[in-house]
C-alpha cells in the first residue's frame, strides 16, 4: 500500500470518527447537516480542530496523516501584514482558494456544510462570519 494512499485513508478515518463522534452520527462529512450554533469557537472546535488543533496552531490529531502539516490558524494576520485576511479564509472554507500546483486538497470544503442544507441562507452566513470572527479573535499579537 502507497504512503500517500495509507494517508488519506487514516486522515479520512480520523476525520470521519471525530466528526462522528461530534455530531453523534456516521455519516461523511458532506452528509452531516450542519450545528445550527452560531458560536464560531464551537464551529471550530466541531470542523476545524480535528486538523489545525484546538488551539489552531496545526496540531490536531489527524495532522500527522496530511501530506503538508495544517496551518497554524493564529498566525494569518501576521503572514498578511498585520491584517485579518478574512475574504481569503472565508474562500478556503469554501473551497474556492485551492491552488491545483499545489496537488490535492487534503482540507475538506466545509463551506457547503456551514451554509444552507435546505434552511435559511442567512443561518449558514451567520455560521461562517462566526467562524471568520473567532478565527480573527485568536490571531496572535
Amino acid at each position: 500500500m502507497k504512503k500517500s494512499y495509507r494517508s488519506h485513508k487514516l486522515f479520512l478515518g480520523v476525520t470521519l470518527l471525530t466528526v462522528g463522534a461530534t455530531m453523534g452520527m456516521s455519516k461523511s462529512p458532506k452528509e452531516l447537516p450542519a450545528n445550527i450554533t452560531s458560536d464560531g469557537r464551537e464551529l471550530f472546535r466541531q470542523y476545524c480542530a480535528v486538523c489545525h488543533g484546538v488551539d489552531a496552531k496545526g496540531g490536531g490529531p489527524a495532522a500527522p496523516a496530511l501530506k503538508r502539516p495544517p496551518g497554524d490558524l493564529t498566525l494569518l494576520s501576521r503572514m498578511n501584514g498585520g491584517k485579518f485576511p478574512a475574504l481569503s479564509v472565508q474562500l478556503t472554507i469554501q473551497g474556492s482558494n485551492a491552488v491545483i500546483a499545489h496537488g490535492t486538497r487534503d482540507m475538506p470544503i466545509w463551506g457547503p456544510v456551514l451554509s444552507n442544507q435546505g434552511e435559511n441562507r442567512n443561518i449558514g452566513d451567520q455560521r461562517l462570519h462566526a467562524l471568520l470572527a473567532y478565527l480573527e479573535q485568536i490571531q496572535a499579537k
